[in-house]
């Protein structure tokens, strides 16, 4: 752990770049930008004192996703190697929930962006059908996508890396180490239910389950299927926020529930655990984003057409 000081407009690292490296800001302004200096740029957003950036390296050496600038003259920040994330939470336990909080954000912000892609490819399409031309009220998501291609094609050489990366998280063993409560759920048992606000996650030690919405009703659906060694309802402890889905045991399942307040014991106790839930939000977040990318390319192709 370093730190580092920048001049205003000076980069403190590039997307496409190599990131075995987070930052927290001491002292500045930082602007987090894609496609910088190219016709494409965007200013994503602006961070101050106290804030991380970088976080995605938690997956090690996993290439930049957009470039870093310093916004002010004394920028300082903290410099965290991927290698030191351990010690480094332990001398600041509070940044455990800051680090959950940042990439839950950005995770339902891409998941809304990725939502609203949908939607306007789903519009696009429906014009192509029928041979009309309608008034879009998305003219500025349009705008959005477009400037988003570039980091579509960068992107590209980006996917094995993920699908590794994806493996090597199913094939941790989340059962060993210290853990704070365990639950076992008969076959057929609803563990949460969509639209209730429980502050907790769950992680899965033996079992499996299913992950549905509108369960029960002449709507429902089952999104995806759960097994061991797998996090769930992670933004009902981080952000407060409903369930956005019903999972029910496929099979007697043995869960180990997490709340916020455990973490500061968890990471004294098994820090092993907090690497996991951060790497499982980075990863989730990466591949959010690359379904984003994917729609957005989906979308300028329709609109030429």
């Amino acid at each position: 752990m370093k730190e580092r000081e920048f001049n205003k407009e000076e980069v403190i690292f590039r997307q496409g770049e190599e990131g075995n490296a987070f930052f927290r800001i001491m002292e500045g302004c930082v602007g987090i930008f894609g496609s910088y200096q190219e016709p494409e740029e965007r200013k994503l957003t602006e961070l101050s004192q106290g804030q991380i950036f970088g976080e995605l390296a938690l997956i090690d050496c996993y290439p930049r996703s957009a470039t870093a600038v310093s916004l002010s003259d004394h920028t300082k920040v903290q410099e965290v190697g991927s290698k030191e994330i351990r010690k480094y939470l332990k001398e600041n336990p509070d940044q455990v929930f800051v680090l959950m909080k940042s990439l839950s954000t950005r995770l339902r912000t891409v998941t809304e962006d990725y939502n609203d892609a949908c939607d306007e490819l789903r519009r696009l399409q429906e014009e192509e059908k029928s041979g009309s031309e309608e008034n879009s009220g998305l003219k500025g998501l349009k705008e959005k996508v477009r400037k988003d291609i570039s980091a579509w094609k960068k992107k590209q050489s980006q996917d094995t890396l993920t699908a590794e990366y994806g493996n090597d998280l199913k094939a941790a063993n989340h059962s060993e180490g210290f853990y704070k409560k365990l639950q076992t759920y008969p076959k057929g048992t609803v563990i949460c239910r969509e639209g209730r606000t429980v502050h907790c996650m769950y992680d899965i030690h033996w079992g499996k389950v299913g992950v549905y919405t509108g369960y029960g009703t002449d709507q429902e659906e089952q999104i995806t299927e759960l097994y061991p060694n797998t996090f769930f309802g992670e933004a009902g402890m981080i952000n407060d926020e409903p369930r956005s889905a019903t999972v029910v045991a496929l099979e007697d399942t043995t869960v180990e529930i997490i709340y916020r307040e455990d973490l500061e014991e968890l990471l004294q106790k098994n820090p092993y655990k907090i690497e996991l839930i951060l790497q499982h939000l980075a990863f989730r977040l990466r591949k959010i984003s690359e379904a984003y990318m994917d729609v957005c390319k989906q979308v300028e192709e329709a609109a030429e057409r």
